[in-house]
């Protein structure tokens, strides 16, 4: 951390479980946080698709589609390896590891730094 970040509290490390987020107001933008196979993420809560609040959908794992020998569709199933972000507005999917969009990973939600210690969790900006 430079002499220049700052730390914004987030919550009490026991209030955040795994599978949960929580956003906060961060300056003039919200930042999102994650507890995912126990380890913290932090995003800015803005999608690149139109600027819905990209925090603020659904944390589910990624659905992937089972093909047949001859190509065609059987099934579909979770694939609780890789959790998504899912923005509320459009359904954009974004790797909740990452931050990258799944359909082009070179693009990604704006990541920060989140620390855990002393029993709280932080932000650094």
């Amino acid at each position: 951390m430079n002499s220049t970040s700052d730390k914004v509290f987030v919550a009490a490390s026991a209030d955040l479980k795994e599978g949960e987020r929580k956003v906060v107001p961060v300056g003039s933008t919200e930042v999102g946080v994650y507890r995912v196979k126990g380890k913290l993420y932090a995003y800015q809560n803005l999608c690149l698709h139109q600027g819905g609040p990209a925090c603020e959908g659904l944390l589910m794992p990624k659905v992937e589609e089972v093909l047949g020998p001859d190509k065609t569709y059987v099934q579909s199933r979770f694939n609780y390896d890789e959790w998504h972000i899912i923005c509320p507005w459009h359904a954009w999917e974004y790797d909740v590891t990452t931050g990258e969009y799944v359909v082009n990973r070179k693009i990604h939600l704006k990541k920060y730094e989140v620390v855990e210690e002393s029993g709280k969790i932080h932000v650094i900006v």
